[in-house]
């Protein structure tokens, strides 16, 4: 078959969504990261956005989502033999030879996103957490491992990506449930708050929601009190001013769901509020005067 063929059969593995990098919580390759750098992180996040697209379509059946993310996996590994890997498992595949960064950190994500083709609920904030070992704690790690690492090791990325990770699912906990019948809060809190699982198809909180809510809000308060010793510990200044504005970002939107309902909408920041955010986290870092950075 001609290379061509294979080629348009390996790209149509994808679903695309629709979502670009304005969707998410924190800025993606954004000026703060260097020149130089910022091709690799690109090649991560559509890598990321492809396979998450992937698992979110609620056209596929779990077999052919499984099947479609084990093709990306493959192609990160270098073993899409005997065809073509997908175009963006590809350039993945050559990030990671040129920087001699770990797979693991893509594996791990398709390895959550295949659970998301059979898991729909989590027994307990343990459980939920574990998911997001996998399913964000990855993106900081490449971010750590592309820019020299930290002397804290992974540990204040992991939480950071880990209370982005939970926040997101609270701002999406009524589409989640709508669209995919995912439910991302604990079994276990919604029981003792008398909350139903059927109660995120309703126009709003009930007050039983709102504790289970909260309470996973503290959970994300406690990793963000983690989360804040990240840029004080990273090798380079740059990655440091995007942790601060991310730290900022974070914690806005956390503070913001503590008030509002994402039953009735979505809960998020707006343009002005997003560009605030990240200044004042990054000049709260700037005006610490931290030592021991360099730019990278």
């Amino acid at each position: 078959m001609p290379d061509a063929v294979l080629r348009r059969d390996a790209d149509a593995l994808e679903t695309p969504s629709g979502k670009d990098a304005s969707y998410e919580n924190f800025p993606v390759g954004s000026w703060l990261l260097p020149a130089g750098l910022r091709p690799h992180v690109a090649a991560y996040y559509a890598f990321a956005r492809a396979i998450d697209d992937i698992a979110d379509n609620p056209r596929l059946a779990p077999a052919d989502k499984i099947a479609r993310l084990e093709a990306f996996a493959a192609g990160v590994m270098g073993e899409a033999e005997p065809g073509p890997a997908p175009e963006k498992a590809a350039a993945m595949r050559r990030t990671l030879v040129e920087t001699g960064i770990s797979p693991r950190h893509c594996t791990d994500l398709v390895d959550a996103f295949k659970q998301d083709a059979v898991q729909s609920r989590y027994d307990d904030w343990s459980d939920l957490i574990g998911y997001c070992m996998r399913s964000a704690a990855p993106v900081g790690r490449f971010l750590l491992d592309l820019h020299g690492g930290s002397r804290d090791g992974y540990g204040p990325s992991d939480a950071l990506c880990n209370a982005l990770q939970v926040i997101n699912h609270l701002q999406d906990c009524g589409a989640d449930y709508q669209e995919l019948d995912r439910v991302y809060l604990p079994l276990d809190w919604m029981k003792e708050n008398g909350a139903a699982v059927a109660d995120l198809a309703r126009p709003s909180l009930t007050p039983g929601l709102r504790r289970v809510l909260d309470r996973c809000l503290d959970g994300v308060d406690a990793l963000l009190a983690e989360a804040q010793r990240l840029p004080s510990g990273l090798a380079s200044r740059r990655l440091a001013m995007e942790s601060a504005a991310i730290v900022d970002i974070a914690r806005t939107l956390a503070a913001r769901l503590r008030r509002d309902d994402p039953l009735a909408h979505r809960v998020a920041l707006s343009g002005f509020a997003y560009v605030w955010c990240c200044s004042r986290g990054v000049a709260g870092l700037l005006l610490a005067s931290l030592p021991g950075r360099r730019d990278r």
